[in-house]
């Protein structure tokens, strides 16, 4: 597990501009309390690994009976960590953050390092790659994202189909750069976010509560929204697959607002454009395993694996096991093979509690799932105020279980 040149001389820099201080390698695996050396370490994954070649996470997402279950968390890389809140000191935006290819691959290290998770994902937005469409947007760091809100035909005729490649080189360098760090146990995970969650932006300015406007659209002028969301659907396409040129192997499509709609509008507005961006990715790249993700998901679940997706990933309110017969009843009915991968699916309030509390609630979870086809996670991303102790326990409780066989 080696830092490269440029992350050796990012975190130098970091370190003497901002008192942002690295620590070595060797030293996160001494602190584990699942290796207590690097040399131990080596020797325990050369005794587990199996002949095929894909990293443990990708196995598991690819309904492979694994040795362990694989594990990270959403939101992993960001405030929770110290060494991140004292990155932004010298990095006050977002974007310099995720669009700085150096930055952005020491953001994504940092809870690789400092946890050994099994999965390390390209720290980035969904709103990423709007600009490469014609959409500008700006994040404000109390706000949030800021969009120029797109309600008319005339705003729309200016979006256009996205060139990755000059739209967002950075995320490129940071996906390879990052594919070198991390060696080959470990899964580097892209993501995009699905057009109606984008929509959701794009037609109300910002984050909202109520989605009211998207919702005026859809039930007013629905041919508008669905042009909207084609022209969103056909670049993230590309981008996903941009994503898997450059090292991604594995793709997790947010539809984070989709919880908002029935189930007649999901069908509508939500499903086929999320379909789009999946059966574009099986066209191209067969072996790459795709993850959904919808908050409050718990109506569509049946929906959510109709689309082929290999893994659904459940939010906290939904049962493992009950889920897991969801998923399986609607991969089922929509005539797909196989039951299908879960991922999640453990409440994020639950890093707030005692080490108990988190062991108990996590071993229920890893149980219900099995130890086919399931990847350890948070029913959502990690709440800035976690501790980093807590969040390291939760990873080493997964990474330390094992089924009976």
């Amino acid at each position: 597990m080696k830092i490269s040149a440029l992350a050796t001389s990012f975190l130098a820099t970091v370190a003497t501009a901002s008192g942002f201080a690295p620590v070595p390698t060797q030293q996160h695996f001494a602190s584990s309390a699942l290796f207590s050396t690097t040399e131990e370490a080596a020797s325990t994954i050369e005794s587990t690994t199996p002949t095929s070649k894909d990293p443990l996470l990708i196995r598991a997402a690819k309904g492979e009976k694994t040795e362990r279950t694989p594990v990270w968390m959403m939101r992993q890389a960001g405030r929770h960590i110290a060494e991140y809140r004292e990155l932004c000191k010298k990095y006050p935006t977002f974007r310099q953050r995720s669009e700085i290819p150096e930055v952005a691959v020491e953001v994504s290290l940092q809870p690789w390092r400092n946890y050994q998770t099994d999965g390390c994902i390209l720290f980035s937005d969904i709103l990423t790659p709007l600009p490469g469409m014609g959409v500008d947007f700006n994040i404000d760091e109390k706000v949030g994202p800021v969009v120029e809100p797109m309600r008319d035909w005339d705003a729309v005729k200016k979006m256009h189909l996205i060139d990755p490649s000059t739209a967002a080189p950075f995320v490129a360098e940071t996906l390879r750069t990052l594919r070198e760090e991390v060696g080959p146990e470990t899964a580097v995970l892209g993501f995009v976010g699905c057009p109606y969650t984008l929509a959701t932006y794009l037609v109300e300015g910002k984050t909202s509560k109520e989605y009211l406007e998207i919702k005026k659209m859809a039930f007013s002028e629905p041919k508008l929204l669905h042009a909207i969301l084609k022209n969103l659907a056909d670049s993230i396409a590309e981008y996903a697959l941009f994503q898997i040129e450059n090292g991604a192997q594995l793709i997790q499509i947010f539809d984070s607002w989709a919880g908002h709609l029935s189930a007649r509008d999901y069908d509508e507005f939500a499903a086929p454009y999320q379909k789009i961006i999946l059966d574009k990715i099986k066209e191209n790249h067969p072996e790459i395993p795709t993850v959904i993700y919808i908050k409050h998901s718990g109506a569509l679940i049946e929906r959510m694996a109709a689309t082929a997706v290999d893994v659904v990933s459940l939010d906290w309110t939904v049962d493992m096991a009950e889920g897991r017969e969801r998923i399986s009843k609607g991969r089922a009915m929509a005539g797909i093979e196989g039951p299908g991968g879960v991922q999640g699916n453990l409440d994020p309030g639950v890093l707030f509690g005692s080490h108990e509390t988190i062991k108990e609630r996590t071993e229920e979870i890893l149980k219900k799932a099995g130890n086919v086809g399931h990847v350890m996670n948070l029913g959502h991303g990690i709440e800035a105020a976690t501790s980093e102790e807590n969040a390291k326990y939760f990873i080493e409780t997964v990474r330390n279980f094992r089924h009976e066989e």
